[in-house]
């Protein structure tokens, strides 16, 4: 028998996309409520990306490039090369058909919808079950302080490759931001709330810079779970560790924990960092040791049945 509690996930990209399949596949997916960062976004040839929102929706809907870990399978690139024809920039990949929910999401706004609403009809489109939220329908570009000067999050990542060196990191706008509708009561309604194994400085932390959100993630402490994206003081996937670094954090469990002490009642780590269990216990939070390397569909269903177990 499935289980049948609410559930809501705090999600970036690539790695939440992972862990997400397994709670997607094991309980009733109308009853999981996915709130996901955006401020990875970037308009781009006139048009609103939302690239964790993308990938979310893709992989959930099973047409995501596995392969890649980003945009939709069997695509191809042909406008693309067509625009950087025309001078336009090339250095974010737009696959042809990924071009269609863009040009879609992008007509959405000018109509006067918000971006929840374009979230909610691309997911409904796909046949996405769950209820995927933006973390708020205003603009909040996460911008990288580097040494080379303030770059969109994008540019830092994808166009420069994480080269630069971060010496800070901040959320412009966030402080008149407002959560999209719905954020708020999913968090006080669940069962539990699940801190998907992102990076969390610049997937989780935006999310939890808008006003309120974090908040309303102390007031129900006890029921939040966060899953550690740092494994043997490295990251699965993306710069999370060199930027923890980078900023002065500690990257290992211990310092992603650090970060989420506050709000999170029960921390899970990978047995490649149970020695740290007394370290981040005495933080105030009960530590769950499981296996958090997902590489296979039966391992996330595995660590998801775990995951949603777990009091």
């Amino acid at each position: 028998m499935k289980p049948s509690k609410k559930t809501t996930a705090l999600a970036g990209g690539v790695g939440a996309s992972k862990l997400l399949l397994g709670p997607y596949a094991v309980m009733d997916p109308r009853l999981l409520t996915i709130i996901v960062n955006t401020g990875d976004d970037i308009v781009l040839h006139g048009l609103k990306i939302s690239p964790d929102l993308d990938i979310v929706t893709y992989t959930l809907a099973g047409v995501v490039d596995h392969k890649k870990g980003w945009g939709l399978r069997s695509e191809t690139f042909h406008a693309l090369k067509h625009l950087a024809a025309y001078g336009r920039p090339n250095w974010f990949n737009l696959g042809d058909r990924d071009l269609a929910t863009h040009i879609h999401r992008a007509a959405m706004l000018a109509e006067g919808k918000t971006l929840s609403q374009a979230a909610d009809s691309i997911r409904t489109v796909l046949r996405v079950k769950s209820r995927i939220l933006p973390m708020s329908d205003n603009s909040v570009p996460t911008i990288i302080d580097s040494n080379e000067g303030p770059l969109h999050f994008q540019e830092y990542l994808v166009k420069r490759r994480a080269e630069p060196v971060v010496k800070g990191i901040h959320f412009a706008g966030v402080e008149s931001a407002l959560p999209a509708p719905g954020v708020l009561e999913a968090i006080r309604e669940a069962d539990r709330v699940l801190i998907c194994p992102s990076n969390p400085l610049i997937s989780i932390g935006p999310i939890l810079a808008v006003p309120e959100i974090r908040g309303q993630l102390r007031a129900h402490k006890e029921k939040v779970f966060a899953v550690c994206p740092i494994v043997g003081g490295k990251s699965l996937k993306g710069p999370s560790d060199k930027m923890l670094a980078q900023l002065g954090h500690d990257p290992s469990a211990l310092g992603v924990a650090k970060l989420y002490a506050d709000f999170t009642g029960t921390f899970i780590i990978d047995p490649a960092d149970k020695s740290q269990s007394a370290a981040i216990s005495a933080l105030g939070m009960k530590v769950v040791v499981l296996p958090t390397v997902m590489k296979t569909l039966v391992q996330k269903r595995k660590l998801a049945r775990a995951l949603l177990s777990l009091r």
